[in-house]
C-alpha cells in the first residue's frame, strides 16, 4: 500500500499557518517599532489584512473548484511567500506601502490555502479518515496561532523583529514544497459551464436549499458576530468591572488559545464518543456561556479564574464544532462544489465580524462594557437556537457518522 499524501497536506497547512500567525502578530510590532506608525497606520494596515479574505474568498472559490488542489495549494503558499518577502523588504526599508502590500498579499494566500486545504481532504484521505484528519488540521493551526505572537515578542524585544517575517517566510516555502508533493489526482472535476456568477449561484443554492448546511451556515454568521462583540468588549470589561490588571487580562486571553488546542487534539475522540448531532449543539452552548460567566463574576481572584474559563470555553467549543461541520460538509456537498460552497461561508463569516464589532463597540462606549457582553451572549444564543432548531440536524448528522 503506498504511503498516504495527507501527511504532506498536514506539513503545508502546518507551515502556510505558521506564515499567517506570525505576519499577524508582528504588523503592529513593525508598524508601531520599525516604521514609528501611529493607531491609525496600524487600523489600515490591519484592513488590507482582512480586506483580502473578503476580496478573495469567492474567486478563491471558484479556482478551487476548476483548477488541481494540488496546483491552488502550491499558488496559494507562494502568494504567502511573496507577501512575507514584501513585508519584510518594507519592515527593512521603512516603506508603510510596501508592508501593505505584503501584508494583503500574505493573507490573499491564507484565504485561498484554507478553501483548497478543506475541498483537498476527501480527495487524500477516505471517509472513515476524515474527522481525524480535519482535526489534526486544526490542531496544527492551533498550535502555531498559540506560539506565534509569543515568539513575536521575543524576537522584538531583542530588536530582531525582522526574523519574525523571516520565519514566516520560511513557514510559506515549507508550505509551498508540501503542496508540490500531494499527488496530482488531487484534483476537483471542472464545473459546468456557465458565467462565474452563474457558477457561484450553484454554490450559494446548494447552501440555501439543504437544511442542515443552511442551519450550519446561520449558526456560523452569528457566532462569528459574537466572537466579535466578545472580543471587543473582553479587555474593557476585565480591566472596569471586573477589576483585573493588564497583565490578568492577558493571561485569561490565553485561555483561548489553550482551548483551541484542547478542542483540536479531543475532537476525534469526542465525535466518536457523543456523534455529530451534539457536538453541533455544544460549540454555540459554551459559547453562550463563557459572556454568563463574565457577567456574573465577582471582581478579584475568582473573577479572573472565570474569565480564564469563559475564554477557554470559547476557543473549546467552537473548534470541536469547526472539525466536526467540515467533516459534515465534506460529506455532504458534491466534490466539484467544496470550494464555491466554502467560499460562500467564508465570505459571509468575515464580512459580518465587523458588524459585531462596531455594535459592540457603541454598546460599550454608551452603556458600557456588559452591555458588549450582552449582545455577544444573544448573538451566541442565536448561533445556538438556529442550529438547535434545524429540522434535518440529527437524523442527516446520524446519516453521516454512519456513512
Amino acid at each position: 500500500m503506498p504511503p498516504s499524501p495527507f501527511p504532506s497536506l498536514l506539513g503545508a497547512a502546518a507551515g502556510l499557518h505558521a506564515a499567517d500567525q506570525l505576519a499577524v502578530a508582528a504588523l503592529p510590532l513593525a508598524v508601531v517599532l520599525g516604521l514609528g506608525g501611529d493607531a491609525g497606520l496600524l487600523g489600515r494596515l490591519l484592513a488590507l489584512q482582512g480586506l483580502a479574505w473578503l476580496v478573495w474568498s469567492l474567486p478563491a472559490g471558484l479556482l478551487v473548484d476548476r483548477w488541481p488542489r494540488r496546483r491552488m495549494l502550491a499558488l496559494a503558499a507562494a502568494a504567502a511567500a511573496a507577501g512575507l518577502a514584501l513585508s519584510l523588504a518594507g519592515l527593512q526599508a521603512g516603506q508603510a506601502w510596501l508592508l501593505g502590500l505584503g501584508s494583503f498579499a500574505g493573507a490573499s494566500g491564507t484565504a485561498l490555502f484554507v478553501l483548497a486545504a478543506g475541498a483537498a481532504v476527501p480527495a487524500l484521505v477516505p471517509p472513515a479518515g476524515r474527522r481525524r484528519a480535519n482535526a489534526r488540521l486544526e490542531l496544527a493551526r492551533a498550535l502555531v496561532t498559540l506560539a506565534a505572537p509569543v515568539a513575536a515578542g521575543a524576537l522584538a524585544a531583542r530588536g530582531a523583529l525582522p526574523l519574525a517575517y523571516a520565519l514566516g517566510l520560511a513557514g510559506a516555502l515549507l508550505a509551498l514544497a508540501g503542496a508540490l508533493l500531494l499527488p496530482a489526482s488531487a484534483a476537483a472535476s471542472a464545473p459546468a459551464g456557465g458565467s462565474p456568477l452563474a457558477q457561484l449561484r450553484d454554490g450559494a443554492g446548494f447552501l440555501l436549499r439543504h437544511p442542515l448546511l443552511r442551519a450550519i451556515g446561520l449558526c456560523a454568521l452569528f457566532w462569528n458576530m459574537g466572537f466579535f462583540a466578545l472580543l471587543t468588549a473582553f479587555v474593557p470589561f476585565a480591566l472596569g468591572p471586573l477589576g483585573l490588571l493588564p497583565g490578568q487580562a492577558g493571561l485569561a486571553q490565553a485561555g483561548l488559545g489553550a482551548g483551541l488546542l484542547a478542542g483540536a487534539a479531543l475532537a476525534p475522540w469526542c465525535l466518536a464518543r457523543f456523534g455529530d448531532a451534539p457536538v453541533l449543539l455544544q460549540g454555540p452552548a459554551l459559547s453562550a456561556l463563557a459572556p454568563a460567566l463574565l457577567l456574573a463574576a465577582p471582581a478579584g481572584t475568582m473573577g479572573l479564574a472565570l474569565a480564564l474559563l469563559a475564554q477557554f470555553l470559547v476557543g473549546f467549543g467552537p473548534m470541536l464544532w469547526l472539525v466536526c461541520q467540515m467533516s459534515i460538509r465534506q460529506a455532504l456537498v458534491p466534490p466539484a462544489l467544496l470550494g464555491r460552497v466554502g467560499a460562500v461561508l467564508q465570505l459571509a463569516n468575515y464580512g459580518v465580524r465587523p458588524f459585531g464589532a462596531l455594535a459592540a463597540g457603541w454598546l460599550a462606549a454608551s452603556s458600557g462594557p456588559a452591555a458588549g457582553l450582552g449582545l455577544a451572549l444573544a448573538c451566541f444564543g442565536a448561533s445556538l437556537l438556529v442550529i438547535g432548531l434545524a429540522p434535518a440536524r440529527r437524523s442527516e448528522a446520524a446519516g453521516v457518522e454512519g456513512g
